[in-house]
């Protein structure tokens, strides 16, 4: 038993000792702070974040509802009523759908019920009757001014004569669960966060490798360390300059919340599984996020031998990133459908997805299966990048060494068959 573990520990000293290197060759140099300085230059990057947003919003638009309890005798009179009123309100003003209700038992716990309806965003519920309404509105009563308003149009449509003044209640409530659009938002937020870090951040690792494949340390190292150590090293001492990143930007994001404006409300963005958990599952998601397209692009840069090779890598690396946060931000959209089950199941969008589930539904389980899941894949593809490079490069000298290998044997075959 002593023998396993000790051997255990060696690999994992092995592993932190090159990731402890190369965490101190990228920080402690000049280049490091051009580096940690440049998401001032990719302020560029609001504008995708603006479309997504505005996107997401106008999605949640379409499914808010005003919902009227009413009997029989009085829908039809609301129903009219909204439609004279409606035209009033055009475009971006206009207040959102009027779903009309039977009663059943209790009015109040109806209502209740009624604010808190799952797929659909209800933003104000009347009952009682038309001479005295009850409503009940969440944060803004202007969807609830025009309920009043219906209301007592249709007071008037339904009677004969002159009418006294209807004298509505109305009644501010909370939600007893985020709403969907706050989710969404969130969802998005998720998504958008991770790919922003792991698209700036990530494709660092790509040429970590080049230099010392010059030079021929990462001959020495073989020699002295199992490849897939020299591999989990490498790209644990890159999550460390990582890390050290996003504390540095997360500590000055912290200082500086007090410039934004005064009307800017993020009390709406609450995610399903609460703000404390969704900030651990985000921590865990960047992580495997990072590692996952990490430890590919790790493989992938392994075979480049100069920097006209890195750099030619870098656009296919930046459209798989862009094709991974458009499949995700598609999944946390559609919540529940097939696409956004693929988007959780694939290894290199699945962090991504996994943000967004965190912010649509309150379920813990599934994060469990998924960050097991995603670990799983960083170990085949750092296994995988170790064999690859172990034959294709340190076997042949270069990584077209092994194809040459091949057409060699093929042509000398041939060069023995008879005729």
């Amino acid at each position: 038993m002593s023998r396993p573990s000790g051997k255990l520990r060696r690999r994992l000293r092995q592993t932190l000792t090159i990731a402890r290197r190369d965490f101190t060759a990228t920080v402690f140099t000049p280049i490091f702070l051009l580096f940690l300085f440049a998401p001032v230059i990719m302020g560029s990057f609001g504008a995708i974040g603006g479309l997504g947003a505005a996107s997401v919003s106008a999605g949640s638009a379409e499914k808010e509802r005003l919902v009227a309890i009413a009997a029989p005798r009085e829908a039809d009179a609301l129903v009219a009523a909204d439609k004279q009123l409606r035209p009033i309100f055009p475009g971006e003003i206009a207040p959102p759908m009027l779903e009309v209700r039977p009663p059943s038992g209790d009015s109040s716990q109806q209502a209740r019920a009624a604010l808190n309806t799952p797929d659909v965003d209800v933003v104000a519920v009347m009952s009682g009757p038309l001479e005295a309404p009850c409503i009940l509105f969440g944060p803004s009563a202007r969807d609830a001014r025009y309920l009043a308003a219906v209301s007592e149009q249709a007071r008037r449509i339904a009677a004969a004569g002159p009418l006294a003044p209807s004298r509505p209640v109305f009644t501010r409530t909370a939600r007893d669960k985020p709403t969907l659009g706050g989710r969404n938002a969130a969802a998005f937020a998720a998504v958008f966060g991770i790919f922003f870090l792991t698209l700036f951040l990530s494709g660092q690792v790509v040429g970590t490798m080049a230099e010392e494949r010059n030079n021929k340390v990462i001959e020495v190292l073989a020699a002295a360390v199992p490849l897939e150590s020299v591999f989990l090293g490498k790209l644990l001492g890159m999550f460390g300059v990582a890390v050290l990143f996003v504390g540095f930007w997360g500590l000055v994001a912290s200082q500086i919340g007090m410039l934004l404006p005064a009307g800017a409300d993020l009390a709406g963005m609450v995610p399903a599984v609460g703000f404390g958990t969704f900030a651990l599952l985000f921590a865990g998601y960047f992580t495997t996020a990072y590692l996952l397209l990490g430890s590919v692009f790790l493989g992938i840069g392994a075979q480049a031998s100069t920097m006209r090779e890195i750099q030619m890598l870098s656009l296919p690396i930046t459209i798989l990133q862009v094709a991974m946060f458009g499949l995700a931000s598609a999944a946390a959209s559609n919540p529940g459908t097939t696409l956004a089950t693929v988007a959780e199941i694939f290894p290199l969008s699945s962090p991504f997805a996994m943000a967004g589930r965190a912010a649509n539904s309150a379920a813990l389980w599934p994060h469990l299966a998924a960050l097991a899941w995603q670990m799983l894949w960083v170990a085949i593809f750092i296994t995988v990048g170790a064999r690859l490079f172990r034959r294709g490069v340190l076997q042949s000298g270069s990584p077209a060494g092994a194809w040459k290998k091949l057409l060699g044997k093929a042509a000398k075959v041939s060069s023995n068959l008879p005729g």
